[in-house]
């Protein structure tokens, strides 16, 4: 029997081995329906989202299993053909759209499609955008001052940030490949070419103290001074900062990307009725206001009236400046990147 508190741990290399057993619906003699989430979304997220809908529906039983993006994505492609999840809860479009390409996800248009923006809808409805969800700058604001943190990225590149700063591991995080190729796409846009990109990456990792693998620690090892500063995504950094008051942020003021957060169907669900009902409710009124009073997740909804939302949430639609981003571009050459970088840039910018 697989317990629900195992299911809420990172041991990935334990969920390889037990994945079929995700399947089952819960302990001997639960009656209830297993409906199984892959998502990178975190526990404070996916536990609200589990806790508020078994509330709505007694007869199922949310079980999920938090990764990173592109832990999600090789998941579901490994399991494609014997598929063990339900719904794909997260992640950037460009993964998403990867898992279109390779027949991972099943269409479903929900009642929810014409309040997000054209952009946000994959065309054939396989995906689609749930949460808006920006990176930042942080930092630890007890040893560094508002006045000497970094403000934009050519400043994590001062010599004084040599071996302070920590980098969520790129090759298992959408939000990483996202600001990569942000930088990547600019050099490509002023030069033609991804070379300087390249040699801007390569002096981030003469910088870099450690490539975090686990994406749950990384703002704590700030908040711990194990580094003074990273970059991640708002919403983690946010929840962080309340359990910690040592945390500060700063929107780049070059621009930064601003990832559509999606959410899909895998292909083959076994439960796709209960799966359908749960995208449903996640894109409602309902949920996207939980979603952004709890744990700061910017609604992708545009029809919501800006009163309703948090003020957290209505400065950021204010202060934050969205970088233009080639994000088909970035899904057609995002994996020979990071390729790339893993074999010329990862642990090499001090040579």
């Amino acid at each position: 029997m697989l317990r629900r508190t195992m299911s809420r741990r990172r041991a990935i290399s334990f969920f390889w081995l037990a994945a079929p057993l995700l399947a089952i619906s819960g302990c001997r003699g639960d009656s209830r329906t297993s409906l199984v989430l892959y998502s990178p979304h975190g526990r404070d997220l996916l536990g609200l989202v589990e806790k508020t809908y078994e509330a709505k529906h007694p007869d199922v039983d949310v079980r999920w299993l938090d990764m990173g993006s592109q832990e999600v994505y090789d998941r579901v492609r490994s399991e494609k053909s014997n598929p063990q999840a339900d719904v794909w809860f997260g992640g950037p479009n460009t993964i998403f759209a990867r898992g279109v390409r390779d027949g991972l996800l099943d269409p479903y248009r929900p009642s929810w499609a014409e309040a997000i923006p054209p952009e946000s809808r994959q065309p054939q409805n396989l995906y689609f955008g749930l949460y808006r969800t920006p990176a930042v700058i942080v930092y630890n604001s007890a040893a560094v001052s508002a006045a000497e943190a970094p403000r934009d990225w050519e400043d994590l590149l001062d010599p004084r940030w040599k071996g302070k700063i920590l980098i969520r591991d790129p090759l298992a995080s959408g939000t990483m490949r996202a600001i990569f190729g942000m930088i990547l796409e600019r050099s490509i846009a002023e030069t033609g070419t991804p070379e300087r990109g390249f040699q801007w990456l390569k002096r981030l990792d003469a910088q870099t103290k450690e490539y975090v693998m686990n994406a749950s620690i990384l703002v704590e090892k700030v908040a711990r001074r194990e580094g003074l500063a990273t970059v991640w995504d708002l919403p983690d950094v946010l929840l962080e900062m309340r359990r910690s008051k040592d945390l500060a942020y700063v929107f780049p003021g070059s621009g930064t990307p601003v990832i559509d957060d999606a959410v899909g169907l895998v292909r083959g669900a076994r439960h796709l009725r209960q799966a359908r009902e749960l995208v449903e409710w996640l894109g409602s009124p309902e949920a996207q206001l939980l979603a952004a009073e709890n744990v700061y997740r910017l609604p992708a909804r545009t029809d919501l009236p800006p009163e309703r939302l948090p003020e957290w949430a209505r400065s950021v639609e204010k202060t934050m400046k969205p970088a233009k981003m080639d994000w088909a571009l970035l899904e057609k050459e995002g994996q020979a990147w990071m390729a790339r970088w893993d074999r010329e840039v990862r642990g090499k910018g001090g040579k």
